[in-house]
């Protein structure tokens, strides 16, 4: 019996390791294969055709896959995982109209810049259009955090998980704010929430242990 065809998505992902050309391979898998066809991909198969589904739908999706995407960083290939890690995070600011998008990118330059006044300016405008983008909580949530606002900040990143029940880094967000409110067993449920989301966010794995010692110690 012939071995089963192999899916031309992998032959363009052996291409883009031969070339590092990600532009050549997203744009040769545009041409190629329809959004759903690459979920479908993504769900099972070979490892590298499911790294290849992955890594084409971080670029391709839009955030009707976020489960998806959400779904495969549990997957039993770490490539899987972490091309799914990478693509979900540029996923969630995808979100909303192109105006949108275009505001949250004002935003995320703010808080990079660490203007964080005008950020929470910026994001909460942006609430106020689009109450249901997420990332704009999120944003928001970074911005009083940096202001040490953290009750605001932990309320932010609760509304980001209501609306984005994938959000890991809301998660890890709540978590931080709760131990800078001194609230060691909220922030220890919220750390092993963001874990549950993504396993393998090892920095996480070590702030609960940490916490556990500390809790033993009292």
């Amino acid at each position: 019996m012939s071995e089963p065809r192999r899916p031309d998505l992998e032959r363009l992902y052996h291409r883009y390791l031969e070339t590092e050309n990600t532009a050549a391979f997203v744009q040769a898998v545009s041409q190629s294969y329809l959004v759903s066809t690459l979920e479908r991909l993504a769900r099972g198969g070979r490892h590298v055709t499911r790294r290849a589904a992955i890594m084409a739908l971080g670029f391709l999706a839009d955030f009707s896959q976020n489960a998806t995407l959400g779904r495969a960083l549990h997957d039993r290939d770490r490539g899987v995982r972490l091309l799914a890690d990478n693509g979900i995070r540029q996923l969630w600011r995808r979100d909303g109209g192109v105006i949108q998008q275009q505001h949250l990118a004002r935003v995320i330059r703010l808080n990079n810049n660490e203007q964080y006044a005008d950020a929470i300016r910026e994001a909460t405008s942006l609430i106020d259009d689009a109450p249901g983008y997420a990332e704009a909580w999120n944003q928001r949530a970074i911005g009083y955090f940096a202001r040490r606002q953290f009750e605001e900040a932990a309320n932010d990143c609760h509304q980001t998980l209501e609306l984005n029940a994938y959000h890991f880094g809301a998660a890890v967000g709540m978590a931080h704010c709760y131990l800078q409110l001194d609230e060691p067993f909220a922030a220890l449920e919220n750390f092993h929430r963001a874990l549950r989301l993504n396993p393998d966010l090892e920095d996480v794995k070590g702030q609960i242990e940490m916490i556990q010692r500390a809790l033993e110690g009292k």
